[in-house]
């Protein structure tokens, strides 16, 4: 009898007391103690990937049903750009390419229902101009929901739409390095460089104006930068000079120096200043396909088909030393700088590199263009390949903000 009550007072008493005493020291051990401020959040809690497969893995097939949603007549084209009035070669058979990923399903955007999902908030884009070139894609496909939509150019955009309809604003801000960045005279910095005609001065630490006050604007942002880390933009008679807190770095930074600087003071305002709220993209390199020379040394791209994918490293892997090869490195620094943000990675660099047939090349819609400025085999035809980027973006922003 005594054991039989000695067992039913440990079970009704001790046994419970030892799993609140385990409880209890357990939260002690394992509640953490809460960084000091939100960029120590960034660090310790790196941002786990959202989505439920690998988007830009995959292939390009054809489809030969495949048809742009849009035609020369979309009100938001740049001429340059506009491949169907340019009269490229080849149209049809660049849009008839379906990006197919490795493992997961990309459906096509519905303008109407991705609208209406998104109705009453904003669209932002911030770089450089192939971000510019994405907006292009991203007005004239949405617009197939509302012909309303009325070009929109407030708030240190460049330029944007906006849709009445859904409620909706879509704009791009032109910020090539991101930071601020204006010319010098040769006198003020470098006085006595050899061929030095003046330089730019980067406030690292200082973003350009075109976005520094978008913060409580945009419910989701594209970021970019890249094209213009380059000595073709900056050469060395006219380099870039970086200051922090309003003096000289020293001693001076190299340019992809410079741009690493830049990158960790930038992703550190998005992180400080942008609501948390807010959904945050960062678009990796959009590649080129400059063959035989630089864009100013007779690079061309008339191309009839994509690449194959045992091309890709001889065009692209910086150990080549190829005309192209700044998207991979570039994008290295890049992804180095958003770890343990909460800024998620667009990688459209991989499923891009095969598209050598679908930027302008010669087709700029203007008499002696390529004699000034060469052949483009940067930027892409509209309508291209962006218009999957923006079946990307809208599907992931879907999988975000959608209600499923």
């Amino acid at each position: 009898m005594a054991s039989k009550l000695n067992s039913r007072f440990f079970t009704r008493l001790i046994l419970p007391a030892f799993v609140l005493l385990f409880v209890y020291s357990t939260t002690l051990l394992y509640t953490p103690s809460g960084p000091a401020n939100k960029s120590q959040i960034a660090i310790s809690t790196p941002h786990p990937d959202p989505n439920p497969c690998n988007i830009f893995e995959g292939k390009w097939v054809t489809d030969p049903s495949r048809k742009p949603m849009y035609d020369e007549t979309c009100p938001f084209h740049r001429n340059a750009w506009n491949c169907l009035r340019n009269q490229r070669a080849h149209m049809g058979r660049i849009n008839s390419w379906r990006w197919e990923p490795q493992d997961c399903v990309l459906n096509r955007v519905d303008p109407e229902k991705f609208l209406g999902m998104m109705r009453n908030k904003n669209i932002g884009l911030v770089g450089d101009s192939l971000n510019e070139n994405f907006l292009v894609s991203l007005l004239c496909i949405w617009r197939v929901a509302d012909e309303g939509a009325k070009k929109w150019k407030r708030k240190g955009a460049w330029r944007g739409a906006y849709f009445p309809k859904f409620n909706v604003t879509v704009a791009y801000h032109r910020a090539v390095l991101l930071a601020k960045y204006q010319w010098q005279p040769k006198d003020s910095v470098l006085s006595d460089g050899d061929g030095v005609k003046g330089t730019y001065r980067v406030d690292v630490d200082i973003p350009a104006d075109e976005w520094a006050n978008i913060a409580d604007f945009y419910d989701v942002l594209v970021f970019n930068t890249g094209h213009w880390w380059g000595y073709d933009k900056f050469p060395r008679e006219t380099p870039l000079v970086f200051y922090k807190a309003g003096k000289p770095i020293h001693p001076p930074l190299e340019m992809l120096d410079g741009l690493k600087v830049v990158l960790k003071s930038m992703v550190a305002h998005i992180w400080e200043k942008f609501p948390e709220k807010t959904l945050k993209f960062w678009r990796l390199q959009s590649p080129r396909h400059f063959h035989g020379g630089e864009w100013n040394q007779n690079g061309s791209c008339v191309f009839d088909e994509p690449l194959e994918e045992p091309q890709l490293d001889l065009w692209f892997d910086p150990g080549n030393n190829g005309v192209n090869k700044e998207a991979r490195l570039l994008n290295h620094l890049i992804q180095e700088a958003l770890k343990g943000t909460d800024i998620e990675i667009l990688d459209l660099t991989h499923m891009s590199e095969y598209r050598s047939d679908a930027h302008p090349a010669i087709w700029l819609g203007k008499k002696d263009a390529v004699a000034e400025w060469g052949q483009d085999c940067m930027h892409w035809c509209l309508p291209g390949v962006p218009d999957t980027w923006v079946d990307i973006l809208s599907q992931l922003i879907h999988y975000h903000l959608g209600s499923g």
